[in-house]
């Protein structure tokens, strides 16, 4: 909201002392406005809009129903409980249209079972309190909301490093590997996995979630650091990955190589292991 507030005031060519007096408010207000430290209601956003002459109306409406719903979400229950990395990650994904994610270190957080996940939090340096891994895995769980059927759509590239990473053992990854074949059986959930084999990767090194806003100018990119998580929305650094992606997409496997593939892996594990 404070990055399409800042674009929308700096296209109209005014500064944020201008903004304010045009708004009749202090430029101290602005500025909170615009760094998220201060929610804004919808009659004033849309105020903004008109005073920065911005004729987007899928944009502003967009940002209309992002300020009604501010405040609203499900993790809000959390706050106080987890971090607000993880709080804007959970708004992120209940926000958007739909999301395309890439790992190779571990599956993606929508995706794991609740042993993988603790297994996940458990390996955390310094080592996390059991009750704040417990937590944390209970919040993972209910960001998966959004995957039910009917809801997000998922597109999911996991690199084979991921699919053979252990966190807790290869039990905990066999069922893991088992859950991801029964997701990738349905509509509205692609997985795709990238086998060590390929000639060249084509994606970053780093863990990260493409979602998709209502409209383009919300489309954000958040990429996993090792103590939290960053958030991206310029319009560069986002088409930058949505070239990873289309290139990910032309040498992953297709998502009926990838069961056969995460299947065969499966296997491996349970008889080496059984």
């Amino acid at each position: 909201m404070g990055t399409e507030l800042r674009r929308m005031r700096e296209q109209a060519g005014l500064g944020g002392s201008q903004l304010a007096r045009e708004l009749g408010i202090h430029a101290a207000q602005v500025t909170q406005m615009e760094s998220g430290k201060s929610g804004i209601s919808v009659e004033r956003l849309r105020t903004i809009a008109a005073v920065c002459m911005c004729t987007n109306q899928a944009l502003i409406d967009s940002l209309a129903e992002i300020a009604a719903e501010r405040g609203k979400g499900w993790w809000e229950e959390y706050r106080g409980a987890v971090s607000t990395s993880l709080l804007d990650i959970a708004e992120l994904e209940g926000t958007a249209k739909g999301l395309t994610t890439y790992t190779i270190t571990f599956v993606h957080g929508l995706l794991q079972t609740e042993a993988y996940a603790a297994s996940v939090f458990a390996r955390a340096i310094p080592p996390l309190p059991r009750h704040e891994v417990d937590v944390r895995t209970d919040f993972r769980m209910r960001r998966q909301r959004i995957v039910h059927p009917n809801t997000t759509p998922i597109r999911a590239f996991i690199h084979e490093a991921a699919l053979r990473m252990q966190f807790s053992g290869p039990k905990v990854l066999s069922e893991q590997l088992d859950a991801l074949i029964n997701h990738a059986e349905r509509r509205e959930i692609s997985i795709r996995a990238v086998p060590f084999d390929i000639e060249s990767l084509p994606g970053p090194s780093e863990n990260f979630t493409y979602a998709e806003g209502a409209v383009a100018e919300l489309d954000t990119l958040q990429i996993d650091t090792s103590h939290s998580s960053l958030i991206f929305d310029s319009p560069a650094q986002l088409a930058s990955y949505r070239e990873m992606l289309r290139r990910m997409s032309s040498v992953a496997l297709s998502e009926e190589e990838s069961r056969d593939f995460i299947w065969r892996i499966k296997k491996e594990i349970d008889s080496k292991h059984g």
